[in-house]
């Protein structure tokens, strides 16, 4: 089961407000706020994909980059016993901890389906 939508490369959030009776969502991986709603699936998919497309002529017309810019660094909050394992696992491996969360953060990319693990721990 997919709780997102999908198009032309943008991914969107799917909520349901059950007082409002309403599915709505956002765009994810740009720099702007774009919403968009519909009172069914169909409403909800025909409203996205129109913001993904009135989204990327906006940008076009403003000459500015859609997708979100990232730099390449974050703060990643873990417990202290994960972190001293993966700061051990890295020693035993020649590698430093950068390394081996990008490894880990690849492998995860490339295997998304590994996260319907419960990773809460």
């Amino acid at each position: 089961m997919k709780n997102y939508l999908e198009h032309k490369g943008y991914i969107g959030t799917i909520e349901f407000s059950a007082e409002d009776r309403v599915f709505y969502g956002k765009l994810q991986g740009i720099n702007d706020l774009v919403t968009f709603e519909g009172t069914s699936v169909d409403e909800l998919e025909s409203a996205f994909k129109e913001a993904v497309s009135d989204y990327i002529e906006t940008c076009k017309s403003l000459n500015k980059t859609p997708e979100k810019t990232y730099k390449g660094t974050f703060n990643v909050r873990v417990p202290k016993e994960l972190h001293q394992q993966t700061a051990l696992l890295a020693a035993k491996k020649g590698l430093n901890l950068n390394e081996v969360v990008k490894i880990a953060l690849s492998y995860i990319v490339e295997h998304e389906n590994v996260l319907k693990i419960d990773i809460s721990k």
